[in-house]
């Protein structure tokens, strides 16, 4: 038996760097062990690990965020689940594609699991300030998950409070940070909390925002599970506001209007535009799911969805990252400074008939002042927003697509590699499509001068290749 011994913190690493020898090894999951501080002892003796065997060693990008994730969960048998599912991927790498498969759907209900932990991390901590000796404010706060989810639940309150040190302790450890990087120690006895004045207006706000016509005790027990209840001060509250619910809505009643204001026939219809996601049988049908999309958040913040357009018998589609400003009031995709750009260059280049898209169907952006500053969509929002993308390649079904930048050509290709030595050449996309990746006209604009010049010039190669490729119908080179 081969025992690999993993720290109470960085256990992640140890874990993909132990398993990546052994898989190299071809080393049967049933021959290895997997310890970490809370293990029980051994009662035989161990082999150690193998040196590098002479097997290359591939783990797909889905599998590895999977396997971050089940690493924080509770399960003493994660490590050794995660160890097999390695090896499977070896041999079938789309095996974690199947909802049906056992050891999948396993993995997938801990990650699940795990996630919904540190969301309620998030949610559920609860500072006290403590005393200070120089400039910055101390925070201490003590919190008891279900999971060992302290490393991966703790960078996130250094981003939100990068402006003071603070300290999270739990069963599993602490976690400290004092304005530079987030350090973990071994567990201690739970610290000694000071009263803080600002739970008391936080009582205050929570008592008023209560509404006690919509009161489902239920549905707040599953949200604010009742074991995190002791820690919460707001909790203290409940009770009370229960027992005067009925109380408050006759007051309630008798106080409310007669007629509903005029304007609440448009919100409740608006309200009534449920998400739908049966698969449509047709482009139109697509395009109207998609208005009513909520798959990421970015649905909330844009004024509309932006849907394709164009000529779609046309050949080619052209994808680019998401709608901007522009798009966003008018709803349609490229009329913007970039569009602008972009159709000067499709018509230099010969090509009269295309399908105009982007790979996020919302725009993204962060409010200076009055202006929408546009933001890049991250990884997340490009897979979520798939779904929309490929509906529209199967309807439209292009001999050629153009990706526009790096966003569209991770949508189109799942490669996130950097764009640059890839420009101008033509890919297989995830659906066995050809992809040529050329710069967004963007990027263009942003420049000035020579780099300006040469992109846009690089840039006009691109679209004439593209009119080239669909004339010629040749495979690309």
């Amino acid at each position: 038996m081969i025992r690999v011994e993993l720290p109470r913190f960085g256990r992640f690493a140890s874990w993909r760097q132990a398993a990546r020898q052994l898989a190299s090894a071809r080393v049967d999951p049933g021959r290895v062990a997997w310890r970490h501080p809370d293990s029980d002892p051994d009662l035989f003796g161990a082999a150690p690990l193998p040196p590098v065997g002479p097997h290359p060693v591939v783990a797909t990008r889905d599998f590895l965020q999977l396997a971050a994730q089940v690493a924080s969960h509770s399960d003493p048998e994660r490590w050794a689940l995660l160890y097999q599912a390695l090896i499977r991927v070896q041999d079938d790498r789309r095996f974690l594609g199947n909802p049906a498969d056992p050891l999948r759907d396993r993995l997938s209900r801990m990650a699940r699991s795990v996630r919904r932990d540190i969301h309620k991390m998030h949610a559920f901590v609860r500072f006290h300030e403590l005393p200070a000796q120089g400039p910055r404010r101390r925070f201490g706060a003590w919190f008891e998950p279900e999971h060992p989810i302290l490393e991966a639940g703790a960078p996130f309150f250094a981003r939100r409070f990068a402006d003071m040190d603070w300290l999270i302790a739990t069963p599993e450890g602490v976690a400290r940070f004092a304005g530079d990087a987030v350090t973990y120690a071994p567990p201690e006895s739970r610290p000694e909390l000071p009263p803080d004045a600002s739970h008391g207006l936080w009582q205050t706000y929570f008592a008023s925002i209560f509404n006690p016509a919509r009161v489902k005790t239920a549905a707040m027990r599953s949200e604010m599970p009742v074991k995190y209840w002791k820690n919460l001060p707001e909790t203290r509250l409940i009770p009370a506001m229960l027992a005067d619910a009925p109380r408050r809505v006759e007051a309630m009643q008798e106080a409310g209007a007669t007629e509903a204001p005029a304007f609440a026939a448009r919100v409740t219809a608006r309200l009534r535009q449920l998400p739908d996601d049966r698969p449509p049988d047709s482009l139109e049908a697509a395009r109207e799911q998609a208005m009513r999309c909520t798959r990421c958040d970015l649905c909330h913040a844009a004024t509309q969805t932006v849907w394709g357009e164009g000529d779609r018998d046309a050949k080619l589609m052209i994808v680019g990252e998401a709608p901007g400003d522009h798009e966003d009031l008018q709803g349609q995709p490229f009329v913007g400074p970039a569009g602008r750009l972009l159709r000067d260059e499709a018509a230099a280049a010969g090509i009269e008939r295309a399908w105009l898209t982007n790979a996020v169907k919302h725009f993204k952006f962060a409010t200076r002042g009055t202006r929408r500053i546009h933001r890049n969509p991250d990884g997340g929002e490009i897979r979520h927003c798939r779904w929309w993308l490929d509906l529209e390649r199967r309807f439209v079904q292009p001999r050629l697509t153009v990706a526009l930048g790096a966003s569209a050509a991770l949508a189109l290709t799942g490669d996130g590699s950097p764009l640059t030595p890839r420009r101008g050449k033509v890919e297989i996309g995830r659906d066995g499509g050809r992809v040529l990746i050329t710069w967004h006209p963007s990027l263009i604009l942003r420049r000035s001068g020579r780099p300006a010049e040469q992109a846009r010039a690089e840039f006009a190669s691109d679209l004439a290749m593209a009119a080239a490729l669909l004339a010629s119908d040749q495979p690309d080179r």
